[in-house]
């Protein structure tokens, strides 16, 4: 089995002497305009350091010398006329026309009727907990003849190099995400809080006491009275990282828990509760290198942590319930859902009970998020990772009975299912990493419909229902609205950077705010959209 890897390996070739020269001069001054790098390089490499600055110093005599030459030739065969900067005032002019409107369209829905409140009053009964699948889930009926949304862009977030894998997290007018940042060869971690109406940083954090941050797949989670984010570090082959929770209003650093490991694993937040799977790390033979991996759970409050359950490779996104179970995948080398009592030692001790409730083993490794559908667990997963499809690829979706375990159906795939699955109308809705949005009854795992995004590209981030349509994101950037009765695609558009299309590291699962849709992308930043048309 090959080594699971969430970025790439990118590697740069070259043979000639001045390409490489250019390329160490350009690298140098990157670090010399990042004091915080530089410092950190110096500690770790001062001869590499000193060799480097040598480097620099040559280039820029050379380039003086050239610059000075070129000094004294007329500034009409230099071409001395200054380029002139261009606004796209076109473009502009849509954004302010666009905030405009969603202002409107945001005090118009303050205003919609009972279905609105009734769904905002079943959600406030559910438990505090963040679980991605109950965030967007509706059972509104589906209606047929729909028309497209009519996507505007409304604003991006797009700081250089970075990209938004996970998911962001929407608390009223704020929006709060995670991204992976390029710097020096290597991934570092941008953690921000931004004004959801107009995409403005209200706070960033880049670094800990001076520390980078280590890069983030980990979604966030916010505690239920908005006062708190928790959430994970690193990327599949990192260690070391930590469970992190700031201040939701500031950004401060509230806690940090160390964890030999790596935390792609999004956590959720059930009281004072934040409980998250801590990933393996596994060598060139499939198997763990040290540690396989275990459930970490931490008191909010003051950053306590209360218990570690071991599980093998838990990169899924748990999931609990009103009881305080928790529910998480078994990735590679685990191959199965498990259920976990998350009550204090003590408490166990009490009442004469083990922390598994039960562990049921599923033929396939299971790192998707759990979705809670009324008394059954739902659970995605296949052999392929989020950047290699396996060779003999296989993909299941399994409902489990949440009291015993007991396995109810199973759907299989020609690949794995990764993201987050949407739940309504006795309907599932999987992403597949075949391509494909696929529908399936709840009840007894029956194909509904089927239906390509972008070709063959994966379906690797999670699907939304709002109302009658879904909403999900293809691999290479397109986001797509279908209609959830018939799997009809209404309308798509494109993520990424027009110059910059990426890799096909779109993994981002969309998030609501009325009908603003906010998602991210590999290359073009968080995207802010607004449904300007086919209102329901």
């Amino acid at each position: 089995m090959e080594t699971i890897a969430v970025i790439p390996i990118f590697v740069n070739a070259g043979a000639a002497v001045l390409p490489t020269i250019v390329a160490a001069v350009a690298s140098v001054a990157v670090v010399m305009f990042k004091p915080r790098e530089l410092v950190h390089l110096l500690g770790r490499r001062p001869v590499a350091v000193g060799v480097s600055a040598a480097v620099v110093a040559i280039g820029l005599g050379i380039t003086t010398w050239c610059l000075t030459s070129a000094s004294m030739a007329p500034a009409a065969q230099r071409g001395g006329v200054a380029a002139a900067v261009h606004y796209d005032w076109a473009k502009v002019a849509q954004e302010l026309i666009a905030q405009q409107q969603v202002r409107r369209e945001t005090s118009a829905t303050a205003t919609r009727s009972t279905g609105q409140a009734g769904l905002a009053a079943s959600a406030a009964a559910r438990p505090a907990s963040t679980s991605f699948a109950e965030q967007n889930s509706s059972c509104s009926s589906p209606a047929t003849g729909l028309s497209a949304v009519k996507l505007t862009a409304l604003w991006s977030f797009c700081p250089e190099d970075t990209m938004f894998l996970g998911t962001p997290a929407l608390v009223g007018n704020r929006i709060f995400a995670a991204s992976c940042q390029t710097d020096l060869g290597g991934y570092t971690g941008l953690l921000a809080c931004l004004d959801s109406e107009t995409g403005k940083p209200l706070w960033q954090v880049a670094e800990i006491k001076g520390e980078p941050l280590r890069p983030f797949f980990s979604s966030p989670a916010v505690t239920k009275d908005g006062r708190y984010l928790v959430i994970g570090q690193g990327l599949h082959q990192d260690r070391d990282c930590s469970l992190l929770c700031f201040d939701a209003a500031t950004g401060q650093l509230h806690w940090a828990v160390k964890t030999p490991l790596h935390i792609e694993s999004s956590p959720v937040v059930f009281g004072d509760l934040a409980v998250v799977g801590v990933g393996a790390v596994e060598g060139r033979d499939g198997k763990p290198v040290g540690d396989p991996g275990y459930c970490l759970a931490v008191r909010v409050s003051d950053g306590e942590e209360l218990w570690r359950q071991p599980v093998n490779d838990p990169e899924s996104s748990p999931a609990i319930d009103e009881n305080g179970i928790v529910y998480i995948g078994s990735g590679f080398n685990g191959n199965a859902v498990v259920a976990i009592r998350s009550e204090s030692d003590e408490q166990l001790r009490v009442r004469n009970l083990e922390r598994i409730a039960w562990r049921t083993s599923v033929a396939q490794p299971i790192p998707g998020p759990i979705v809670l559908a009324g008394d059954v667990v739902v659970a995605g997963g296949g052999n392929s990772d989020l950047v290699h499809s396996n060779r003999n690829a296989r993909g299941l979706v399994v409902a489990l009975d949440r009291r015993t375990g007991a396995i109810l159906w199973q759907a299989q795939f020609d690949d794995a299912v990764l993201g987050e699955m949407a739940c309504g109308n006795d309907t599932l809705f999987c992403p597949v990493r075949t391509g494909e949005v696929v529908a399936l009854g709840l009840k007894d795992g029956r194909v509904l419909w089927r239906t390509r995004v972008s070709g063959n590209a994966p379906v690797l981030g999670g699907c939304v229902l709002t109302g009658s349509r879904v909403y999900a994101a293809s691999s290479d950037g397109y986001l797509a609205v279908l209609d959830s009765k018939e799997g009809r695609v209404l309308e798509k558009t494109y993520l990424n950077d027009q110059a910059k299309p990426g890799t096909g590291l779109t993994l981002s699962t969309p998030r609501f705010a009325g009908r603003r849709v906010v998602v991210g992308s590999e290359t073009g930043g968080l995207r802010c959209l607004l449904e300007s048309g086919g209102a329901e």
